[in-house]
């Protein structure tokens, strides 16, 4: 694991979530996106264990291959404790969510001024009627990847076979028994996108 973060203070804000799991958004351009999560990730521990951020320690997964997402973990005096912590970064700002439930969660987070490429990469996947929309292509596309990052298998799980019933509150993959409960938490201008199920469904082949 990697050592704990330099700098604990982050301009951050609670995003509004459902019971059992807690998110913040957080930028700061003078921050590396390492020490952002981390103290994100500090913060939010500490709120839920009414501790004092310094009392938190908070360190990386070691990767185990080249372009692996790496995990956060949190311990206090040397207990590692038993929270799950995800996170998203886009840019100079990180969003970070923290559950104690068997939640599998998934962040994604952009802005509404995609560059050229992910325009057409969004078009090449979502195969929407109407690509020209951008906005309603973002709303699509930053859900799948809430959902692809939720499941857990990365690349293994391309946008295409990703599904969303016609509220876009829902999500699934067809090849497993989870059904993805998806959030929008958009804030100060970034488009913010939370979606979880039960761990176990995510893990079960339909």
């Amino acid at each position: 694991m990697g050592g704990d973060e330099r700098r604990t203070r982050v301009k951050s804000v609670v995003l509004e979530t459902p019971d059992g799991i807690d998110v913040r958004l957080g930028w700061d351009p003078s921050m590396s996106e390492h020490e952002r999560k981390r103290a994100l990730a500090k913060e939010l521990v500490a709120a839920k264990l009414k501790l004092d951020p310094k009392d938190v320690r908070v360190e990386r997964e070691a990767p185990a291959q080249f372009g692996f997402h790496t995990q956060l973990f949190a311990s206090v005096e040397g207990t590692e404790l038993s929270l799950q912590i995800r996170n998203a970064s886009f840019r100079a700002a990180t969003v970070v969510a923290l559950t104690d439930r068997p939640y599998t969660i998934g962040l994604d987070i952009r802005d509404l001024h995609p560059d050229t490429a992910t325009i057409h990469e969004m078009q090449r996947h979502s195969h929407l009627f109407d690509e020209s929309n951008i906005l309603n292509l973002i709303d699509h596309w930053t859900r799948v990847q809430a959902v692809r990052e939720a499941d857990g298998r990365g690349a293994r799980v391309v946008p295409d076979v990703v599904k969303l019933d016609a509220t876009r509150q829902r999500g699934w993959v067809p090849d497993r028994k989870a059904q993805y409960t998806i959030l929008d938490l958009s804030r100060d201008g970034f488009v913010v996108t939370l979606a979880f199920a039960d761990a176990e469904d995510a893990r079960t082949p339909v």
